[in-house]
């Protein structure tokens, strides 16, 4: 079970990372003279979705992960502290930042509000997911999928 939890979570990092940037894009095309459509509020609604999947599938492997460890000596070495407080810690915020983009787009008055609220919420939860997946070229052993 592990290993095909973690094989879904390693894929669907690319539909999440896919959907940021769709409705990253859509926000800012549209920000200055768009209409809010129902589109609008699928493509931010679907990474919302995704984005919360993904979160499920990460905590039931971070609880069950060999890589993570709650021994006294995880600070001083690095591959055990990225994934025992790094990694989680920086997708929490960036799932918080983002469920809290689509919720001021919802209640926000003007469209250009709704836009801007997903453009920058959105945008600043996929620096953060960006700083803190776990690449190849960052951490030893790590792979694309």
């Amino acid at each position: 079970m592990y290993n095909g939890l973690l094989a879904a979570h390693s894929g669907l990092r690319w539909v999440v990372l896919i959907l940021l940037l769709a409705a990253i894009f859509n926000a800012f095309s549209k920000k200055k003279s768009g209409v809010w459509s129902p589109k609008d509020k699928k493509i931010a609604l679907f990474t919302l979705i995704f984005t919360h999947i993904q979160l499920l599938i990460g905590l039931v492997l971070y609880f069950q992960s060999p890589k993570v460890s709650f021994a006294s000596g995880v600070m001083s070495e690095s591959i055990a502290r990225f994934y025992t407080v790094e990694h989680i810690s920086l997708m929490l915020i960036a799932i918080a930042l983002i469920t809290v983009g689509y919720s001021k787009s919802k209640k926000a008055a003007t469209d250009a509000k709704k836009f801007g609220a997903i453009a920058t919420f959105y945008l600043v939860g996929l620096i953060l997911i960006l700083a803190s997946i776990p690449w190849p070229f960052r951490i030893e052993g790590a792979g694309w999928f």
